[in-house]
């Protein structure tokens, strides 16, 4: 039985666009450099979309890449691949946030004793709610709005590469980011 991913031998292309086809065809050496690539990107804009919880963005980003690497055979290469996979991570968060979800309360002794070495609450509370009231402004925003500013500003990508992963021009992007970014002056202009 064929292993789904085979190590290969010799010099392996540098960028995405030759790394990708490699993936496709079952070269583990190439998924390593292509994860490497692109995982802090990924990572980032998960972070950012998750609130600053490191450990949600993290298994997002774990979970955007085994969706990846199963669906990668349908990815043509129309955009750059990490727009696609920007677009597999944006995916993902929008899933989880609608998934239904149980809190259990987890209570460790030894570690409510511990100090927290981190600055104190106060110290940082104002950055912190001016960052939350500008993440629930942004995930409010209608999903054509909300993907054209989380995939341009958070995920880093090109309005050209959004443009072609969305079958849109790269005015209609701008156009979108334009309205989004109105839209978000007056949500954050009202402090309720």
């Amino acid at each position: 039985m064929k292993q789904p991913f085979e190590a290969s031998t010799g010099p392996l292309p540098s960028g995405e666009d030759g790394l990708w086809p490699l993936v496709a065809r079952g070269d583990r050496r190439a998924a390593e450099q292509l994860a490497a690539l692109t995982y802090a990107g990924v990572y980032a804009s998960l972070f950012r979309l998750c609130g600053g919880d490191r450990e949600l963005a993290s298994d997002l980003t774990q979970e955007t890449y085994r969706k990846a690497w199963t669906s990668l055979a349908r990815f043509r290469g129309g955009s750059a691949f990490s727009t696609w996979l920007y677009r597999i991570a944006y995916n993902t968060f929008l899933n989880h946030v609608r998934r239904p979800r149980r809190v259990e309360a987890v209570e460790d002794p030894v570690l409510e004793a511990e100090p927290d070495p981190a600055p104190g609450p106060e110290s940082n509370a104002g950055l912190a709610a001016d960052g939350e009231r500008l993440r629930r402004a942004v995930l409010a925003l209608p999903d054509e709005l909300r993907y054209a500013v989380t995939a341009h500003y958070w995920g880093e990508r090109p309005v050209r590469e959004i443009a072609a992963e969305q079958g849109i021009t790269a005015v209609g992007v701008r156009k979108r980011l334009q309205r989004a970014t109105a839209r978000l002056a007056l949500a954050l202009e009202d402090p309720s």
